[in-house]
This record gives structure tokens, sequence and C-alpha cells, in this order.
């Protein structure tokens, strides 16, 4: 018997256009695919690392929540940055969202799809 599969959207302009959605359940796993703080009603990017940093958790807490998990049971993140120093300004936030539970992590530097995004978040989390 296989598992099925559920995909949820969040409406980001770049899902349909590129052909992926935020996240996948394919039980126990949740697979969050990479989230930058851009504002998917209105198309706004907020100018500060921080305020990327904030809304992009939004985003995947949102998405965390659909598929039924929580930040505390993320095992993987993975965070993509073009400048590496706007990397610490964000650890305030990080720590905060995974608290207790850290998980798994890795910090690139590379080039975003959008050359305002400063961040981009991606996590792996089991359903509890």
């Amino acid at each position: 018997m296989t598992t099925p599969i559920h995909r949820i959207s969040t409406a980001s302009a770049y899902e349909p256009r590129i052909g992926y959605c935020r996240a996948v359940v394919a039980a126990p796993w949740v697979f969050v695919s990479g989230t930058t703080g851009t504002d998917h009603a209105t198309g706004e990017i907020p100018e500060s690392v921080e305020d990327q940093c904030a809304l992009a958790l939004r985003i995947i807490d949102a998405a965390l929540q659909k598929a039924g998990t929580t930040f505390a049971q993320v095992v993987r993140v993975r965070y993509i940055l073009p400048r590496r120093e706007d990397f610490e300004p964000c650890w305030p936030l990080l720590s905060a969202a995974f608290g207790a539970h850290p998980p798994a992590a890795t910090m690139i530097e590379a080039g975003l799809i959008d050359p305002r995004h400063r961040i981009e978040i991606e996590v792996d989390a089991r359903l509890p």
C-alpha cells in the first residue's frame, strides 16, 4: 500500500510559473520548498533581511500547520543567502522559531530568483 501524497499551495506567483508547491506531505515526512520573504497577497518584498526572514518563517509556519506539524518537528533546515553577512542578523528570529528543537542546518551563499530577495529558507519535518 502506498502512502498518498498531499500537496500544499500558498498562492505564490512563482508556484504555477515554475511548477512546484509550497509543501509536499509524504507521510511521515513534510518537505517545505525554499521560501522567501515575499507577501503572496501583494507581491511586496520587505527591504530588510530581518523582515524577509520573519515573513518567510510565517509562510513556512502556515505550510507546516496545513500539513499537520510544527517547527518543533523540523529535522533539517537550509538557508540560502546571496550575502553571508545577512545571515547573522537573522539568528535571533531563527533561534526563536525553532526554540528548544533546533534542527540540523546548512547555510549556502548563492543567488536567488529575485535580486531583492535576501534569504530563502527550506525545511524538512516529520508529522507528529
